[in-house]
């Protein structure tokens, strides 16, 4: 009984580490976009404020 237990867990350990380093992998890449998506929003922002102040200034 107990070389089935160990056949078991043998067997599922591989999809556990494959299916935790997935997850792992699109936690960052989801968490990275929503960053990327952060810093853009910010940078546009600022390009707006620039040229309202040219458009203000002439």
């Amino acid at each position: 009984m107990d070389s089935f237990w160990a056949a078991a867990i043998w067997s599922l350990t591989p999809t556990i580490i494959v299916g935790l380093v997935f997850w792992f992998v699109m936690r960052s890449v989801i968490r990275a976009d929503g960053v990327e998506r952060k810093v853009y929003s910010q940078i546009e922002a600022e390009e707006r404020a620039k040229l309202d102040a040219e458009r203000a200034a002439s």
